[in-house]
């Protein structure tokens, strides 16, 4: 028997990189998951990737009427036991290069995105659930261009600690996963000399893969981290570490 057998997930950012890697290990783990993603195309080819125990809803988190219609779609199944609000985007700019488009855009999947995926989930989400929310070692360290991608992270991660002590009498456990520099579509996109220089600031020297990260993801949706709340929980290759 899987580790989340008789489980429902929702996986936002669901139908590609790290979001994928979290579904399919869920569903082979035994649980039910909802994917949500923007692109209909890489939605249908996930959900095939999944399997049967899997369900794609196309929406974008940054609209609020998109996660309505996820979770009528979720509440027509049943309830919720995990929700992992994975869905981020990231603009490369510096501090004299910075938009107010991309100020937005990056915050608003980020920051509003993942506030709200979680705040519509509650109603379905069974007491004693996990919340998984996708942070980044650039929450913590900084990279030129990447500034405000690791601000929207560092707002990711203060939101759990508040989350904790407001839904500890549900006994739903809020965490943080962050990664550090993963083999993944998105990192592909970044320039050369800024792939090379996160890939040079890792101490196993090493890029991490996005199967990894969906392994911790995993404990921390199991009841192998049931004394484990408000934590962020790094999968970097030690790069916020040292």
């Amino acid at each position: 028997m899987g580790k989340l057998a008789g489980k429902t997930a929702v996986v936002t950012g669901g139908n590609a990189g790290i979001g994928l890697a979290i579904a399919k290990l869920f569903a082979a783990e035994g649980a039910f998951v909802f994917i949500m993603g923007r692109r209909q195309k890489e939605l249908d080819e996930a959900v095939q990737a999944i399997g049967p125990n899997a369900v794609g809803v196309n929406g974008d988190v940054s609209k609020l009427d998109d996660l309505d219609r996820l979770y009528e779609i979720i509440g027509a199944r049943g309830a919720l036991d995990i929700v992992v609000a994975n869905a981020g985007v990231g603009e490369l700019a510096t501090i004299d290069e910075i938009t107010e488009a991309q100020f937005d855009k990056v915050f608003d999947v980020n920051v509003k995105g993942t506030l709200f995926t979680v705040q519509k989930a509650l109603p379905l989400l069974n007491d004693g659930g996990a919340i998984i929310l996708t942070g980044s070692v650039a929450g913590m360290k900084g990279t030129a261009g990447l500034g405000i991608y690791g601000a929207s992270k560092a707002a990711v991660r203060n939101f759990v600690r508040g989350w904790t002590i407001e839904l500890k009498g549900r006994r739903i456990r809020s965490n943080v996963l962050s990664p550090g520099p993963v083999d993944t579509d998105i990192f592909a996109s970044l320039p050369e000399e800024t792939r090379r220089t996160l890939k040079s600031t890792v101490p196993m020297g090493r890029m991490g893969h996005a199967e990894e990260v969906a392994k911790a993801a995993l404990f921390l949706a199991s009841d192998d981290s049931t004394f484990v709340t408000g934590i962020e929980l790094f999968v970097d290759g030690g790069r916020a570490q040292v």
